[in-house]
């Protein structure tokens, strides 16, 4: 008996540039480019209209500028993105309970799980109303695919970009398949794709032709089974509605690559309490510390350490960061620094041993300290005006930066709903320019609201529309504001 096409893939079309350009009508139909600004920065997401000189995600921004040096090129405004995905992921959990989110943007349903589905038909129609229903919360569109298994609802939706929706009808799976590149399938990587060019087969109907045991050969026995069965379109992974976390990890790309020691030291430092701070935030603790350094000639280098049991402290992951940083050779210089912590555990080492409660105190204070600290570094990191970011004008109202330098900062006048606004300059320093909280990009009148939103920001009311505050980074690609040029 065939399946019927009951697993959804979700796709939001151009996430970040899309959301930009609903938040700002005078990038509508402009090219976008949200990405590091700085010289090592990427690309993290090119508009439709950015795509069409050739822009595309994970591109250096240095080769972007030279593809579309008009393009508008934007910070990335991480709270915004995700208060949006919050709003999009209820929307799914309304239909059904098995949603398996991919990253902010994209996620798998079982539509059958949640009775949402049951053939074709009604999956067809459930498809329809998630799209409608996605544009009515929150503004943007999204690609949807379905199909009977995962690997052929994602690639449905791709074929359905951008906002569209496409079904692959039970039978005509393998007739699909056939003609397209192995690099579709899941597991083909740009190392396996060349292994496979280099014995011959380009397509999945090549693939197929090879033989099940001709791909054990070349790629070994799990590889190779696995495989073959996703060539002849069998894929039974279910969708997984939650995914336990493996690591925490923060790390920074540099300008300018990094020479003085103590400076790398103090860098080091400062990310093992970051990711402390992200690790306890999640109810978290690890026994496993990593250092991941990245040296001038890109050579990567990852060292770990791995304690006797679980800990939350962020004076033993800085020393243990620190005593994994002494044998590594940073001569030369380093451009990217990263510390993690694996083995996670919902328990610290402390806990197994019921440290005394003055401890507990001191371990306390010591966060609230680190707290405390931090508004004073974002204070100073907003006045610098980030390209792309929110501001709000004594006099003239909402804007956002369109850029900065020599001691002067340009806004654009405009909100979600307003006609392309005025552009003015300001001093750096002006008082009456402050920065601002995204604004929702739709307002929704009533009580009511899509099933599966009720209790997500930006579903009711602008009050309960508006994102936390932004999370803020010390990191080199997300640095300093430049001037962008819709």
């Amino acid at each position: 008996m065939r399946k019927a096409p009951t697993i959804l893939h979700l796709d939001m079309d151009a996430f970040y540039a899309s959301a930009e350009q609903a938040s700002k009508p005078s990038l509508r139909g402009k090219a976008v480019v949200v990405g590091g600004l700085g010289p090592r920065g990427v690309v993290a997401t090119a508009s439709y209209e950015a795509r069409v000189f050739g822009v595309h995600s994970a591109m250096p921004m240095a080769q972007a500028r030279r593809l579309a040096p008009n393009a508008a090129y934007l910070v990335p405004r991480f709270g915004f993105y995700k208060a949006i995905s919050e709003q999009v992921m209820g929307l799914l959990r309304g239909l059904s309970p098995l949603v398996e989110p991919l990253s902010l943007d994209e996620a798998f349903v079982d539509l059958e799980a949640g009775g949402a589905a049951w053939d074709e038909a009604s999956a067809r129609l459930a498809g329809e109303k998630l799209r409608a229903d996605i544009r009515a919360v929150t503004g943007l569109t999204g690609s949807v695919g379905l199909a009977a298994s995962k690997m052929l609802a994602k690639i449905a939706s791709e074929q359905a970009k951008p906002d569209g929706l496409v079904v692959i009808e039970p039978g005509t799976e393998r007739a699909l398949l056939g003609p397209m590149s192995v690099r579709i399938l899941p597991g083909v990587g740009p190392a396996t794709g060349d292994h496979l060019r280099r014995a011959g087969i380009h397509t999945v109907d090549e693939i197929v032709e090879a033989g099940e045991d001709e791909l054990v050969r070349l790629l070994g026995k799990a590889h190779g089974h696995g495989l073959y069965a996703m060539a002849l379109a069998y894929d039974e992974r279910p969708v997984v509605a939650e995914r336990e976390t493996k690591s925490v990890s923060v790390e920074d790309t540099y300008d300018v690559d990094i020479h003085d020691r103590v400076r790398v030291s103090l860098e080091v430092q400062r990310l093992a309490d970051r990711c402390v701070r992200r690790l306890r935030g999640a109810g978290l603790s690890g026994r496993t510390i990593v250092l991941k350094v990245r040296r001038y000639d890109f050579s990567t280098l990852t060292r770990s350490e791995t304690l006797r049991g679980p800990t939350d402290d962020p004076a033993v992951v800085r020393e243990a960061a620190l005593r994994l940083l002494d044998g590594v050779d940073s001569t030369g210089g380093v451009r990217l620094l990263g510390v993690g912590v694996s083995g996670l555990a919902d328990f610290t080492q402390e806990d197994l041993f019921a440290q005394a409660a003055g401890e507990r105190a001191e371990s306390a204070a010591e966060e609230e300290v680190d707290d405390v600290a931090v508004p004073e570094v974002t204070a100073a990191a907003e006045r610098r005006w980030v390209a792309g970011h929110d501001v709000r004008h004594a006099a003239y109202g909402h804007g956002w930066v369109q850029g900065s330098g020599l001691g002067r900062v340009t806004v654009r006048f405009e909100t979600p709903d307003s006609e392309p606004g005025r552009v003015r300059t300001f001093l750096v320093e002006d008082p009456a320019l402050e920065p601002a909280e995204p604004l929702p990009l739709v307002e929704v009148s009533g009580s009511h609201s899509p099933p599966g939103t009720e209790d997500v920001p930006g579903a009711q009311a602008s009050a309960s529309s508006v994102p936390a505050s932004l999370p803020k980074s010390r990191s080199g690609n997300g640095g300093g504001a430049a001037t962008s040029r819709p």
